[in-house]
């Protein structure tokens, strides 16, 4: 059976799976991320798909400060997220990690990455340190375009469902 913190972990991982999705909706988005990520010496899959993980982390940093369940993670504030991923260490990120987080998956093996830039430190601390304002940015740029003032990841979830027409992993 699957426990309330493993639930509330998919869902963090499925925000961060949705978000480049939907800030990708304005293509010019994604093209100056690429060039972003290039200029940093970050390969654009690599440079992604931390950004991916890194929101999953930071959505559950969020989530775990407020105490919210599985169920209740869509009313969390993206800006709740936002804040997480510029004010948190890296190392209180990877303190709501799963333990029996599969390692075989592609998450597993970018959370494995994302441990091994803050274990390395020096310009991979600096990469993450620029990955988290990228990630600040990509996330505050959604709540703005929502039409409510206070965007929550459920809002988002519905944007993906609405707006991208793919079906919303629990």
């Amino acid at each position: 059976m699957t426990s309330d913190h493993d639930l509330l972990w998919r869902r963090c991982v499925h925000l961060g799976h949705v978000l480049l999705p939907l800030v990708d909706q304005e293509p010019w988005r994604q093209a100056r991320r690429h060039e972003t990520l290039q200029r940093w010496g970050i390969s654009t899959v690599e440079g992604e798909q931390l950004i991916e993980i890194f929101a999953a982390l930071a959505a559950h940093a969020a989530a775990t400060e407020a105490s919210l369940s599985a169920v209740e993670f869509g009313s969390l504030p993206l800006k709740a997220v936002a804040d997480a991923a510029i004010g948190k260490s890296d190392i209180e990120l990877l303190a709501g990690v799963p333990a029996a987080f599969a390692d075989g998956t592609r998450d597993g093996q970018m959370v494995g990455v994302f441990r091994l830039y803050v274990y390395r430190g020096g310009p991979y601390s600096h990469r993450l340190f620029r990955l988290s304002r990228e990630l600040h940015h990509a996330l505050i740029t959604l709540a703005e375009r929502a039409p409510t003032p206070s965007t929550t990841c459920g809002d988002l979830f519905r944007r993906w469902d609405t707006e991208v027409g793919l079906p919303q992993a629990d």
